[in-house]
């Protein structure tokens, strides 16, 4: 059932696949992750100085893509699982993601599609006095903006799961490949983050926006030709039919069997195929287990479902421990929700703090919207040094092979997120009365010169580190424990859960701003546009105490959690 095939169905013997795929497959998702920090980190900016928008409404705006983008990863997972297979998935969104990016890339060079700059300084932009952008102008960026957002939420669930695809189940050192694979896989979305924060701001700075914008959709139209020149080597497997269409085969027969007694004189037993062989393409059978038993309703065979049942009143043991295995997961990738609520946060908030510091290394100053740069670093360091310092290490203390499990590797990184936002709540404290007292309190687009913006690079630091042990072992553990025929949906639950933190942290934004602020009352909110009228240390203290929370309720659901 889960045999691996080539471009044309037919099964693979051979050693077709492996690494020499995978790192086709790699240089994929190294430019769809660096099209989207470098919208994320320059489109706040864009609207903000060419779109004239407000920067919080910019800021809200983009965070509303970004969420978006990856909430909807669970219809490409759908597709991929369901009809077009991951291979044929990730082909087709890339090229709506390239589409949507020359689309950007238009508006940014083309002065049609932007208000005019004429007689519009900084003061001017501050103060609101430029010209608005026309209802038209804001309605094609965001199309574009959301044409690309479609096209990433196609590719991202695919593409980790077709990396590990390439791998034999039956393989010795399978586990092993899988685990370094994750590791090489976030090792490429680091480097593409990288290049977006230091060679695109450049770029922006240099040459402008259009060819900053420009440079993102030549790396992907490139990229998009290594992963077809790759196409010979992959590995595939079958798409195993609607996965929501059995999802709801399950609950409508368990609902309809409700009232049946599993003691009933009726009762033929639990229905499954004989055989090997599972009734679902591209998934082995798996075995029945007790929780949630109001599902297994589904399978019970009565005899009055006869000898050829419709799968809208009687399913197979292994449909029903599919939905099973989807709810067992679902605490999980939900718990990472805060870690992209804080990661958002710092995208935007880190930004508007840098502003306010040195960004001085020496005789060398470094651009604020490249201060991003260093959680992309630290991953980097980490993941290239992991197998030669925390894996050896924990291995002694765990006896684990690969150093912990995937829960705990994913509650480390939760713990180090607590750090990291405590540690941006003290300096962010600390920065804030360093202003009061030296007379910069007006002038938040001014940096103090003795107070340095590399103190952010503790929080900066600390996040990336979170996010190695954290998204890593979410990635691994939901390919793993996902059912075979729903590799592509359960990879959808880290998107998803990243999306969801986006929205999050832009209704969380909007209560603050609603309850802390009072422009009647000349009340200054947490998130004044001034930086140091606000009080960005008490969000990050309230972050920490919701991540705290948040800790704890992963804790209660990764003790019960059973692997497969």
């Amino acid at each position: 059932g889960t045999t691996p095939v080539n471009i044309k169905g037919k099964p693979i013997l051979s050693k077709t696949g492996g690494w020499l795929a995978a790192f086709f497959i790699f240089g994929n998702e190294m430019a769809e992750r660096m099209a989207y920090f470098g919208l994320s980190v320059n489109m706040v900016t864009f609207m903000f100085y060419v779109m004239h928008r407000p920067f919080s409404s910019s800021a809200n705006a983009v965070n509303n893509f970004l969420g978006i983008s990856q909430a909807s990863s669970v219809l490409g997972g759908f597709l991929a699982d369901a009809y077009l297979g991951r291979y044929w998935t990730i082909a087709i969104f890339t090229t709506i993601y390239l589409l949507g990016l020359t689309g950007i890339t238009l508006c940014a060079t083309m002065h049609i599609f932007t208000p005019s700059q004429s007689q519009c300084d900084k003061l001017s932009i501050l103060l609101g006095n430029c010209e608005q952008p026309k209802q038209w102008q804001m309605a094609y960026l965001n199309t574009v903006l959301y044409i690309t957002g479609f096209g990433a939420a196609g590719i991202r669930p695919c593409v980790s799961s077709f990396g590990a695809d390439q791998f034999d189940e039956r393989s010795r050192d399978y586990k092993t490949h899988l685990d370094r694979f994750f590791n090489f896989f976030y090792l490429s979305v680091t480097i593409g983050a990288i290049i977006a924060f230091t060679m695109v701001v450049y770029i922006q700075m240099k040459y402008g926006w259009g060819s900053a914008f420009g440079a993102l959709a030549i790396a992907m139209g490139m990229s998009n030709l290594v992963f077809f020149l790759g196409t010979p080597l992959y590995r595939h497997r079958l798409p195993g039919g609607s996965p929501l269409t059995r999802i709801a085969q399950v609950l409508v027969a368990a609902f309809r069997k409700r009232k049946v007694p599993f003691s009933d004189s009726d009762l033929v037993g639990l229905y499954e195929l004989p055989g090997k062989r599972s009734a679902i393409k591209g998934s082995q059978k798996i075995e029945h287990t007790d929780d949630f038993r109001f599902l297994d309703k589904a399978a019970l065979q009565l005899k009055e479902d006869g000898p050829n049942p419709s799968p809208w009143n009687l399913c197979t043991v292994t449909q029903v421990e599919e939905v099973k295995i989807l709810l067992k997961l679902l605490p999980v990738p939900a718990c990472t929700i805060m870690l992209s609520v804080v990661l958002t946060e710092y995208l935007t908030l880190s930004v508007q703090q840098a502003y306010t510091l040195n960004t001085h290394m020496g005789h060398l100053k470094l651009p604020v919207t490249c201060m991003p740069v260093f959680p992309g670093v630290s991953i980097f360091l980490i993941l290239a040094l992991y197998y030669y310092t925390f894996a050896p290490l924990a291995r002694r203390i765990t006896g684990h092979p690969q150093g912990a499990t995937q829960l705990q590797r994913v509650g480390l990184g939760l713990v180090v997120s607590i750090l990291s936002v405590a540690w941006a709540g003290a300096f962010e404290r600390y920065r804030r009365n360093y202003a009061v007292r030296n007379g910069y309190e007006a002038l938040f687009l001014s940096a103090m010169p003795d107070l340095s913006a590399y103190w952010l690079l503790i929080q900066y630091c600390l996040i990336g580190v979170a996010e190695v042990f954290c998204i890593v072992g979410l990635l691994e553990f939901l390919y793993q424990e996902a059912p075979d025929a729903m590799r592509s949906v359960g990879s959808a639950y880290a998107a998803v859960a990243g999306g969801l933190g986006c929205f999050v942290a832009s209704i969380l934004n909007n209560i603050v701003k609603a309850v802390t602020g009072n422009e009647a009352e000349g009340r200054n909110s947490w998130l004044a546009q001034n930086i140091n009228y606000g009080r960005f240390d008490y969000l990050y203290w309230l972050l920490a105490v919701l991540s705290m929370i948040n800790f704890c309720v992963f804790l209660f659901f990764a003790k019960r959690y059973k692997y497969r």
